[in-house]
């Protein structure tokens, strides 16, 4: 108690400058102790946030975990169990299921790795840092706190021995020898004490200075032991991407709506893409003699059915026999869907270049040569629609789809630029230099392609009983069928309009522009023997362009 009074009050004299103090350490010692705050702080953030980023459960009884008995499930070890289980569900028929397994798997290994990484980081980073924060530098500075303490003892003897030699040598105060001695020996054993303390204060300070290259190594420790966990976890990954990829080419059934069609047909083992050919053979079922096909458009509700049926290469015949115009719709989209239109792009400038020729015999030439450079899948193709779309033109009388107008409407879906032109330019050089290869292939389709074609390739797509769809088409007009019987009939189907907005768009393109106007416009880009026929289908010719860009 008396020992703790006279530091007190040593302590309030040296505070309120009536006493020295005494600095027991030299100045090295002093910038270490800086330090010792500094180094501490960092540690104990950096020692805090790491111990944020583990994943699964820290603690110190790091012996007692392992690999294949975690404290803590980490969240990569869920995300397998569920791919699992879902695996088991879904079985490996679908490719989804055999996807689900295969990930499954990895994500297990995955998740291994992450534990075994996080295991070696808290054993060799996560610890020592906690130990360097919370231990070895608190104690260094406990000890500092402790030669304070003892540093005030040293100066408080030191201090009540001075004043007890002042007293003892004055003449009028006679002071016993042996109290005097008494607090020598005090003030000698306090220094005592305090240089032992601050001998080892300095040397755990001078060790600290030196271990800080160690201390370093655990930052050191924490990036190797990274690197390794992330070369490990490359490693299964690209052993299982392989297997993946495998999966997904091996699996038949694939989107075929915005693929290239070599890989449609790669991929199929198909010579005609199974979109084309199915629509092609329902519209010779049930669509060859309705009026506007192609033209007039499709619900869409139904168009975005009938092509999800046709991207999964499922196809109810019987539903969709009872709508033509869906079936059309949708090999129009197929088409302008294609990454490349089926013409290719690559030999544009001469179809176009073609188109420009006047006399129609050399343009045919022409057009036969532009036709025979086309890859194969592509003429295959090419070669299959244009076949059908004669034979389309067979039934203009009824459908009214001429060869002009079918080029019109399908001929922006067959070839296009890679730049998007505006609306005029289309109408007036583009889609017109488009109908005068298109129309003319059309028309001469036999010569182009000599000899006949078999439609139903697969032969999936049969006869369908359907009930009769609407009221102005029951079936096509049989040709041993009485002349009058024909003529009732087409009158019927004839009593049908194409559409509102059909007839709309044709009177406002009428009143915008002018028929004398889209007269001279054609004039200067068709040649003189297809002048006559597309200037009477000036209006269509706007239609088909946005139909086709719509």
């Amino acid at each position: 108690m008396k020992k703790q009074f006279n530091r007190m009050r040593q302590l309030a004299n040296q505070t309120v400058g009536r006493a020295e103090k005494t600095e027991v350490l030299s100045e090295d010692l002093l910038q270490v102790e800086k330090r010792l705050d500094l180094v501490k702080q960092v540690t104990h953030s950096a020692h805090k946030k790491l111990t944020g980023c583990l994943q699964g459960q820290q603690g110190t009884d790091t012996e007692k975990r392992s690999v294949k008995s975690p404290s803590k499930k980490l969240p990569l070890t869920i995300l397998a169990q569920c791919m699992e289980e879902g695996a088991a569900v879904l079985g490996d028929d679908s490719l989804l299921g055999k996807m689900l397994k295969l990930c499954g798997e990895t994500e297990e290994k995955l998740a291994q790795e992450l534990l075994q990484f996080e295991l070696q980081t808290e054993r060799e980073v996560v610890e020592p840092l906690y130990v360097l924060a919370e231990v070895d530098i608190p104690n260094i500075q406990k000890q500092r706190k402790h030669l304070a303490k003892l540093v005030l003892d040293m100066d408080s003897a030191r201090a009540r021995y001075q004043q007890s030699s002042k007293s003892s040598s004055h003449p009028s105060t006679m002071q016993p020898g042996t109290k005097s001695e008494s607090l020598r020996e005090e003030m000698e054993e306090a220094a005592n004490r305090m240089e032992i303390c601050r001998d080892q204060l300095s040397a755990d300070m001078y060790n600290f200075v030196a271990k800080e290259i160690d201390y370093a190594n655990y930052f050191q420790a924490l990036i190797e032991t990274q690197a390794e966990y992330h070369r490990k976890s490359l490693e299964i990954l690209h052993s299982v991407l392989p297997q993946i990829k495998a999966h997904q080419e091996a699996w038949v059934e694939k989107p075929s709506f915005g693929k290239s069609l070599e890989e449609h047909l790669n991929i199929s083992g198909r010579e005609i893409a199974f979109p084309i050919e199915a629509c092609v053979t329902m519209l010779l079922e049930c669509g060859m003699q309705e009026e506007g096909l192609f033209r007039v458009a499709p619900s869409a509700s139904k168009l975005k059915k009938l092509k999800a049926s046709l991207d999964c290469g499922v196809l109810d015949v019987q539903e969709y026999s009872s709508d033509p115009h869906a079936i059309a719709g949708a090999l129009k989209s197929y088409l302008r869907e294609l990454p490349e239109p089926i013409m290719t792009t690559e030999l544009y400038e001469e179809w176009i270049q073609a188109s420009n020729i006047q006399d129609m015999d050399k343009r045919l030439q022409a057009l036969m040569a532009v036709c025979e450079k086309l890859p194969s899948d592509n003429l295959n193709n090419f070669r299959y629609l244009i076949k059908f779309l004669a034979k389309l033109s067979e039934y203009q009388e009824s459908n009214k789809m001429t060869p002009g107008n079918i080029a019109i409407v399908l001929g922006p879906n067959l070839l296009w630029t890679h730049t998007e032109p505006n609306m005029t330019e289309m109408m007036t050089t583009v889609s017109l230099q488009i109908v005068g290869i298109i129309e003319p292939i059309i028309q001469h389709a036999d010569w182009f392609f000599p000899g006949d074609i078999e439609f139903n390739l697969t032969g999936s797509y049969g006869s369908p009983v359907h009930a009769n769809h609407n009221s102005n088409y029951s079936s096509m007009p049989s040709p041993d069928m009485e002349q009058s019987d024909r003529k009732q009939q087409q009158h019927d189907q004839s009593r049908r309009p194409l559409s509102v907005a059909t007839d709309n768009m044709m009177l406002e393109f009428y009143k915008k522009d002018g028929y004398e106007c889209s007269r001279i416009s054609l004039s200067l880009h068709l040649s003189p023997p297809l002048i006559a026929h597309t200037t009477s289908h000036t209006a269509d010719i706007k239609e088909g362009v946005e139909n086709c860009c719509g």
